[in-house]
């Protein structure tokens, strides 16, 4: 038998013993029935705010950054935010289909900037980081009335073990007024986007002296207030060259916290993240509705990671997951990834104050109006790049999602039989099983289950959900997997 020793746990109520390790389709090497009761003094500190019958395993706990990535959070500085910011609202309008020659105005005068600050980062990466600006021209289509250049700035930090696994943070660039296809007014864009870019270059100055395990792409993407085009382009280009993206967050409207009503909450963000993937084929997916699934697809499993792995405590913020693919009415550069069949979310304030969104710049009654800097808390979009921070590289010094989870539903049972394939990562040190009730939104449970791809589990896969994420040897964890019926 192949797969780890016997293994006994004092607090547990049955044995815990070896069962038959018959390689399955997921490629297991062996199986390991665990215990039924969790260790008392853990089961207070659950991610999840209920409090639930004890059951396998221990509480689970949430992710606290390395040192790395505190030293991370503290290089992030608000005034350089507030500078990017600024230098993008200078300008005057950054529309998709305004001039690209001007060296003064327009966006083809921001993408240049962004590009040049963008290789100035690069340049203290030793060769790490390199700088793209791909482009294509747009024939008329939607929100596009002639022949229109889309150009993207993409910031790649190659991964130093894992570069095929990568990992993307965008905002987008452009921007507009009331009147989608006015492309001559003064669009200033200051909280959309120019806030989400400053998120997206902060990283990349921050990050480009790092080195990451895996890739993580920086991107200024354009034609998101025409139809998403330029993110679409983006995420085609990385399907098209076999890319393992195993996540993506959009940064639009990321800066004020202020309500249209006058009132702030200067510690949240909104995290949305969709059910069902649209990838998805539709067999499966109905296989996923029957199973209960619906609410562990790859986008709300990546959402959970965050929320255990950005402590409020170092980044200031609060991570408000959302049940759904974006607010009414509305849209984001998180959309076309979805499509390409990759988890992505999009992160965003925690209100709108819809009187300078997307306002023509005015004044009206001695009240200035239009999406100008002073409306912007570059203190808070500081909180929301660490909270970016802290996703990111977690995601990208931990190992990989697991692939291939499967569970054994061929016999009636009250445990659970799991398996998986086994992941490539150098410093791999094993898996945990983590479940939670049904009606609980986020993992309330962990069971270590060691360097092994097949676990039986005494605790019946009727009445919870289970995952399963790899640990490396310097305890980073991944994104759980939600298991299908092998």
């Amino acid at each position: 038998m192949n797969g780890p020793q016997q293994t006994r746990h004092s607090a547990a109520s049955r044995r815990a013993f070896l069962t038959g390790s018959a390689a399955v389709a997921a490629g297991a090497v062996g199986s390991q029935l665990l215990p039924a009761t969790a260790d008392a003094d853990e089961r207070d500190d659950a991610v999840g705010s209920q409090q639930w019958p004890p059951g396998p395993g221990a509480r689970l706990k949430p992710q606290r950054p390395d040192r790395e990535l505190l030293a991370i959070l503290e290089e992030i500085d608000e005034d350089r935010i507030e500078a990017t910011v600024r230098k993008l609202v200078s300008f005057g309008t950054r529309h998709t289909l305004s001039s690209q020659t001007d060296p003064h105005r327009g966006i083809g005068a921001a993408r240049d900037w962004i590009a040049a600050e963008l290789r100035r980062y690069a340049a203290a990466s030793g060769g790490r980081m390199t700088v793209t600006v791909p482009s294509y021209i747009q024939q008329p289509a939607s929100r596009i009335p002639t022949p229109t250049r889309i150009s993207n700035m993409v910031a790649t930090l190659r991964g130093s073990a894992d570069p095929n696994r990568v990992y993307v943070v965008s905002g987008h660039y452009d921007s507009r007024v009331t009147d989608v296809l006015n492309f001559t007014s003064d669009a200033p864009g200051a909280d959309d986007d120019a806030s989400g870019v400053a998120v997206s270059m902060e990283l990349a100055r921050v990050m480009a002296t790092r080195r990451p395990e895996a890739t993580i792409i920086f991107a200024a993407v354009a034609g998101e207030e025409q139809g998403l085009y330029g993110s679409t382009f983006l995420a085609k280009q990385l399907k098209d060259a076999g890319a393992d993206v195993q996540a993506m967050f959009t940064n639009d409207i990321v800066g004020s916290s202020r309500a249209d009503d006058g009132t702030r909450d200067r510690h949240s963000v909104r995290l949305f993240a969709q059910g069902i993937p649209p990838s998805e084929d539709p067999a499966r997916a109905a296989i996923r509705v029957s199973i209960g699934g619906e609410n562990d697809s790859p986008a709300r499993e990546l959402a959970r990671f965050v929320a255990e792995v950005a402590d409020p405590h170092a980044t200031g913020a609060r991570v408000r997951v959302i049940y759904r693919l974006d607010r009414y009415l509305r849209g984001g550069d998180h959309t076309p990834f979805l499509q390409q069949g990759f988890p992505a979310a999009r992160f965003t304030e925690p209100n709108e104050n819809f009187a300078h969104q997307h306002q023509d710049v005015r004044v009206v009654d001695g009240v200035q109006f239009g999406d100008l800097p002073q409306f912007c808390d570059f203190d808070y979009i500081a909180r929301v790049a660490r909270t970016n921070a802290a996703a990111l590289w977690s995601l990208a010094q931990g190992p990989g999602t697991p692939k291939n989870v499967v569970v054994d539903t061929t016999a009636l049972t009250n445990d659970t039989t799991l398996a998986w394939s086994r992941g490539t990562d150098a410093d791999l040190a094993g898996y945990e099983v983590v479940w939670r009730p049904t009606t609980a939104p986020f993992w309330t449970h962990v069971i270590k289950v060691g360097d092994t791809t097949r676990v039986t589990i005494d605790l019946s896969k009727d009445n919870v959900i289970f995952g399963v994420r790899a640990v490396d040897r310097s305890g980073h964890r991944s994104p759980a997997t939600f298991p299908f019926p092998a």
